[in-house]
């Protein structure tokens, strides 16, 4: 599989740059892994999932924890502003 650790990412809000980011992993330019090493994830980490697949074309999260208990949890962030093929077409159906 391929995959980019440390992968610079530009947030763009409302056609704005307001800055970079690092991506811990993005795998298959598809998937955004982010790696934590805490006692137990807690709502604070899904959140920063969610916002970092927000400004990107990534759809899908996955959250792991090396702590204590291992854990995994998969976040999913769509919408028709993603792919611009979909908003046309909601665009000319309305």
């Amino acid at each position: 599989m391929n995959y980019q650790a440390q992968m610079p990412m530009k947030i763009v809000y409302h056609g704005v740059d307001v800055g970079d980011y690092f991506a811990d992993l993005v795998v298959e330019s598809a998937v955004h892994a982010e790696l934590k090493a805490v006692s137990a994830l807690e709502l604070a980490h899904e959140k920063q999932v969610l916002n970092y697949l927000k400004p990107t074309n990534l759809e899908v999260g996955l959250l792991f924890n090396f702590g204590p208990r291992p854990q995994v949890q998969r976040l999913i962030f769509d919408n028709h502003r993603k792919r611009p093929e979909a908003a046309i077409a909601q665009a000319s159906s309305s």
